[in-house]
């Protein structure tokens, strides 16, 4: 991790140049007393038809529906239940959308609502559909305002927060540039909040242990994730090679003063090395719908050689899935080292795990591969945050 005076010109050349642009807002800016806060919505607006003005493309991942719900409903805190909560946030949502409609609509602008689960991403279709209909209201001069489906989502299908989200979001349009605001100035080396000698790290190379460190898991009463969270999305734009900037979204004029190249937030480089769109979306999109535990001469080979999954190496299938599926590929201790697609079915792995390849015609009366998962569909996991 480097924090020098590097920074200044990184961010001239990355930011500078960018023009298609995620920008996430999280409930920590919009809210005030756990209310939304109605000027700050007008004031991003103003910012994003700036950004506009210099011919970039701005698409708004927004949190607010579940606050802008609460403060319609006379609620104080949000709802512990999953039902309740998708209420308030069906209740909020059109307030939200109508807001941001009035906010835009004073500089020509005009908004379209787009509301996501994780099944809209991981089904191939359904994730190029979306990233057409994107591609489509970008091109139009429309700002996408996209949200998690609260009302619908649960916990097999949702993003888990709209940090991972904005991240997929940035993947799936080839993002120049995120941008992540919140209601710090940027990553600390230890939370301000708690220490006000904290220092802010205004360059981070890489995402490293040590950066982990430095990262707080807490976050507001109407928030999900902390700068953790934070972080997580980060890694995973910075691994498809987008540069991301987490900034205060409470600071007067933030957009336009990052659009400038002037030394505020964190700015986290993009990898030199960035996965393939395809792995990226195997790593980061789809979830795994099984697991297969690996002996260690077939985790040497994927970790060291870069090999394909050859049933010999299977030592046990876990859970039920189809030809085509996302599992986990585990070590005998547990920890996993892969996720890919497989050739053949949980059913099938069982009967051939363990087997050579010359064996798995003769076990099944068939054979799609010889791999159980090729290196093609196949990509290493880095260390979980």
């Amino acid at each position: 991790m480097k924090v020098e005076a590097k920074a200044p010109g990184k961010r001239t050349e990355l930011i500078g140049r960018a023009r298609q642009i995620v920008v996430k807002v999280g409930s920590a800016v919009l809210t005030e007393d756990g209310i939304l806060h109605r000027p700050t919505i007008f004031r991003l607006a103003g910012e994003i038809a700036a950004l506009r003005k210099k011919a970039c493309r701005v698409t708004l991942v927004s949190s607010g529906a579940i606050a802008t719900g609460l403060g319609k409903l006379g609620l104080k805190k949000k709802p512990a239940s999953i039902p309740e909560k998708q209420a308030v946030a069906a209740v909020g949502q059109g307030t939200l959308i109508q807001l941001y409609e009035e906010a835009f609509e004073q500089y020509g602008l005009r908004v379209a609502q787009v509301l996501l689960t994780r099944d809209d991403l991981t089904h191939r279709g359904r994730y190029l559909n979306a990233r057409n209909t994107l591609t489509t209201l970008l091109s139009w001069g429309i700002i996408p305002i996209i949200n998690e489906n609260d009302t619908v989502a649960v916990d097999e299908i949702k993003f888990g927060d709209n940090d991972n989200l904005s991240a997929l979001i940035a993947h799936l349009i080839e993002a120049d540039l995120l941008v992540i605001l919140t209601d710090l100035d940027g990553l600390y080396n230890q939370d301000p909040r708690e220490n006000p000698q904290a220092q802010l790290i205004p360059l981070v190379e890489k995402i490293d242990a040590q950066i982990i460190r430095y990262t707080s898991q807490s976050s507001g009463t109407l928030g999900v994730g902390g700068m953790r969270s934070k972080l997580k999305a980060a890694r995973k734009a910075t691994l498809q090679g987008t540069p991301v900037v987490i900034a205060n979204g409470r600071r007067e004029g933030v957009l336009k003063d990052l659009s400038k190249g002037r030394l505020l937030g964190t700015l986290f480089l993009p990898q030199k090395r960035p996965l393939s769109r395809r792995k990226h979306w195997i790593a980061y999109t789809l979830k795994p719908r099984g697991e297969v535990v690996l002996d260690p001469g077939a985790c040497q080979a994927l970790l060291e050689k870069g090999k394909s999954l050859l049933p010999a190496g299977i030592l046990a299938v876990r859970g039920r899935f189809g030809v085509g599926a996302c599992v986990s590929c585990l070590t005998l201790e547990g920890k996993r080292i892969a996720k890919g697609l497989v050739n053949y079915s949980s059913t099938d792995l069982q009967k051939i795990k363990g087997l050579r390849t010359s064996e798995i015609e003769k076990r099944l009366e068939f054979k799609h591969s010889d791999e159980a998962i090729h290196r093609d569909n196949l990509v290493l996991t880095p260390e979980e945050l």
